[in-house]
C-alpha cells in the first residue's frame, strides 16, 4: 500500500480530549474515525486490523467444531416479549417501522438462534451443536466512553452451544475457555484473568468474564501474584484480606480492568421459552442445555492498543499488525533513490510481505519517523540517499537500528513470521 494513496492519514493536533490512550492512538494513527457518540467508522487501517482479529477468532472457534452463521441484526418485537426480554433489557435500541411494526436492533442473539435450531434439531443425534457468528451488535449505552471499548455500536462475535445435559454443556464450555486463552494469546494479551463473574457454582449456572488489566478498564479486579485467583471486586470475599482464598499466599493486589471476553451458561432458559426440545434414546423429550459466548472484536482492538504502546504511538503485535513492514522512503526526488525504494517496496510484495510505503516527497524525514511509530507497524525499513545500495531495518518496538542488504532484511522478517 502507498502512504500518498491511503485513506486516513495520521493527525498529529486534534481538537478534541480522549478518556484513553486507545481512543487518542487510533484516532491519531488514522485507524478509526468518530462519527457520534459511541459511533466510528473503521478506516482502511483499522479495517485490517479488525479482519485479523477475527481470522483468528474464527480460526479457534472452527478448531472446537463450531460453526458459523450469519443472523440478522434487526429483530422483531414478538420474539423478545417470548422471553420476557423486551421490558426488562433497558439498553435496547428498539425502532418502530413506517407500517407501525417494533423492532429492536441486536445486542444479543439469544431469541434469534433458538427458534433458529428449533426449527432444524430434532433428536440427541444432532447434538451438540455450536453456532457462531460475527457481527454488529448495538446498545444503547448512556455514557458511551474510552472510544471502541464502550461504544453504541461495535462488532462481536457470540457463539451459541446446544446440548443433551449440563455436563456436555460443561464440557465445551472449558473448550471455550481455553481456546478464548489462545485467541487473546495470539493478539498479543497474554496475561489475562479470567473472573467468575457470578456466585454461582460449577453445579448451577455460571459465568466468567476474560479481562486484561489496564487503566482505561471500567471492571474492578481483585487477583492473585502467585496463582490464576481473580475475582470481580463486586463478589469476591477476599476483598478485605491480602490472603489469597486459593494458593493462602499474600500476595492479592486490585487493578482496573477492560473486560474482553464472557462465557454462561444459559441453561434452560430460552430453550423453555421457545419449547426447544430433543428426543432421547428412549424417546423422552427434554429441554435442550445451552451457552453462551462472547468476544467483542472491536472492544478486543482497542484493549490491544491499551496494552501494547508508548510514548509515540501504537506497537501492534505482529498477528494483528496492519502491516508487517512499514517501509520509509527519504530523498525520493533523487531518481535513484526513488527507484531503489520502490524495487524493494515491489520486491517484498512478491515474497508476500505486507508494506506500507511512504512514497511521499513533500514531508520530512522527521514527519515520516513519526508517523511510523504512531502508526506502529513491526518493522520500519528505510531506504535513503545514505544507505546507498543498503536498507536501514528498525524493529518498533526496539531503539536499535541495523544497516542490512536486502537478503538480511528478508531473512529477518522470515524469521519474525516463524517465530509467531
Amino acid at each position: 500500500m502507498l502512504y500518498s494513496k491511503l485513506f486516513g492519514k495520521t493527525q498529529k493536533q486534534i481538537p478534541q480530549r480522549f478518556e484513553s490512550k486507545n481512543h487518542e492512538l487510533l484516532i491519531k494513527g488514522g485507524f478509526i474515525e468518530q462519527i457520534g457518540s459511541g459511533i466510528f467508522s473503521l478506516l482502511h487501517l483499522g479495517t485490517i486490523v479488525i479482519t485479523k482479529i477475527e481470522n483468528i477468532v474464527r480460526e479457534e472457534m472452527n478448531k472446537i467444531g463450531a460453526q458459523e452463521i450469519l443472523m440478522p441484526s434487526l429483530h422483531p418485537k414478538s420474539l423478545w416479549v417470548q422471553t420476557g426480554r423486551w421490558e426488562t433489557v433497558r439498553d435496547l435500541f428498539k425502532v418502530k417501522s413506517r407500517y407501525g411494526q417494533d423492532y429492536t436492533l441486536a445486542g444479543t442473539h439469544e431469541e434469534i438462534v433458538t427458534p433458529l435450531v428449533k426449527k432444524l434439531i430434532r433428536s440427541y443425534r444432532d447434538l451438540p451443536l455450536a453456532l457462531y457468528h460475527i457481527t454488529p451488535k448495538f446498545r444503547d449505552e448512556p455514557r458511551p466512553k474510552s472510544g471502541i471499548l464502550r461504544g453504541r455500536e461495535f462488532r462481536m462475535k457470540d457463539l451459541y452451544s446446544f446440548h443433551t445435559s449440563k455436563e456436555d454443556l460443561l464440557s465445551y464450555y472449558q473448550k471455550i475457555s481455553d481456546a478464548y486463552l489462545t485467541i487473546f494469546a495470539k493478539c498479543g494479551l497474554k496475561e489475562v484473568k479470567i473472573t467468575q463473574a457470578s456466585g454461582g457454582s460449577f453445579t448451577k449456572k455460571f459465568s466468567h468474564e476474560f479481562n486484561v488489566v489496564a487503566a482505561a478498564g471500567e471492571v474492578d479486579l481483585i487477583y492473585c501474584s502467585h496463582c490464576q485467583f481473580a475475582q470481580n471486586i463486586e463478589v469476591v470475599a477476599a476483598e478485605k484480606t491480602e490472603t489469597c482464598p486459593q494458593c493462602l499466599k499474600r500476595g492479592l493486589k486490585k487493578a482496573r480492568a477492560i473486560e474482553i471476553g464472557n462465557i454462561f451458561d444459559l441453561g434452560s432458559k430460552f430453550s423453555e421459552a421457545f419449547d426447544l426440545k430433543y428426543r432421547d434414546k428412549n424417546g423422552k423429550e427434554n429441554y435442550i442445555q445451552m451457552g453462551c459466548y462472547g468476544i467483542g472484536t472491536t472492544r478486543l482492538m482497542g484493549a490491544i492498543v491499551e496494552i501494547h504502546n508508548d510514548e509515540k504511538g501504537i506497537i501492534w503485535p505482529k498477528n494483528v499488525a496492519p502491516y508487517q513492514v512499514h517501509l520509509v522512503g527519504l530523498d525520493l526526488k533523487n531518481n535513484l533513490v526513488y527507484k531503489k525504494a520502490l524495487e524493494v517496496y515491489n520486491t517484498l510484495l512478491n515474497e508476500n510481505v505486507e508494506v506500507l510505503f511512504d512514497d511521499r516527497t513533500d514531508v520530512t524525514a522527521g514527519e515520516k519517523f513519526s508517523d511510523a511509530d504512531l502508526i506502529g507497524n513491526p518493522v520500519r525499513l528505510v531506504v535513503s540517499q545514505r544507505t546507498g545500495d543498503k536498507i536501514e531495518y528498525k524493529e518498533r518496538k526496539e531503539d536499535k537500528t541495523n544497516i542490512l542488504t536486502y537478503e538480511e532484511v528478508l531473512k529477518r522478517i522470515k524469521q519474525n513470521d516463524s517465530s509467531h
